[in-house]
């Protein structure tokens, strides 16, 4: 297979770190760089991939708290999306905003970008091919939450609805391992997930307030 995906858990808060690429090409950039940077790079070399870059699924520090350390080992830029820039000035040399929809190419691999605001204001995804890294937007039978600094419920109930229009095959790649299972699918989630199954705006806003 071309396509190059590696999944790993990493710190306290029971993160996913994703390296995604191009196998033959051997190119991959780090999914949200955060707590053990030097085992993820240690993997990437061992599977014989050079990590060329990093993208930003959004700025909370348990997704970003290696940068400094990921910027150390890797000259590479650090692809976020528009809205999220400003919460990534500390590395503003190194960083490249995005806009929605817009194809990061890696080896001959393209990741494109998907916007979704919800958890954070520039909150996005990731697509590729069959996969789909979701962040924080989308877990397992769950969401993220929204009642954090910059987040919005009412973006997330749209965020989640466009995901839920894609292909129901594709493979979820959720931001934390909080299920018994690391990955689902699109479908799975239309079927289980409860955030998913709301009907309209005010159903899922009261669901989310609990009521």
């Amino acid at each position: 297979m071309k396509f190059y995906l590696k999944q790993l858990e990493v710190g306290p808060m029971q993160n996913f770190v994703y390296l995604n690429g191009d196998r033959e090409k051997r190119e991959c950039v780090m999914v949200d760089p955060a707590w053990e940077v030097a085992r993820v790079l240690e993997e990437a070399k061992k599977d014989e991939i050079k990590v060329v870059g990093a993208l930003v699924t959004h700025a909370h520090f348990d997704h970003v708290n290696g940068l400094d350390e990921f910027l150390k080992e890797i000259k590479g830029k650090i692809y976020c999306n528009r809205d999220e820039a400003e919460f990534l000035k500390p590395w503003r040399s190194e960083l490249k905003p995005l806009s929605d929809g817009e194809k990061l190419p890696v080896g001959e691999i393209e990741i494109t970008l998907l916007h979704t605001p919800g958890h954070t204001p520039g909150s996005q995804c990731f697509l590729v091919e069959n996969n789909l890294v979701s962040g924080d937007t989308l877990f397992i039978q769950a969401c993220g939450r929204c009642d954090l600094p910059g987040g919005d419920a009412e973006q997330m109930y749209y965020s989640l609805k466009r995901l839920s229009e894609l292909d129901e095959k594709i493979i979820l790649y959720p931001g934390h391992n909080y299920s018994d299972e690391p990955t689902s699918t699109i479908g799975q989630e239309k079927h289980w997930n409860p955030y998913l199954q709301t009907p309209n705006l005010q159903d899922f806003l009261a669901f989310r307030m609990g009521g």
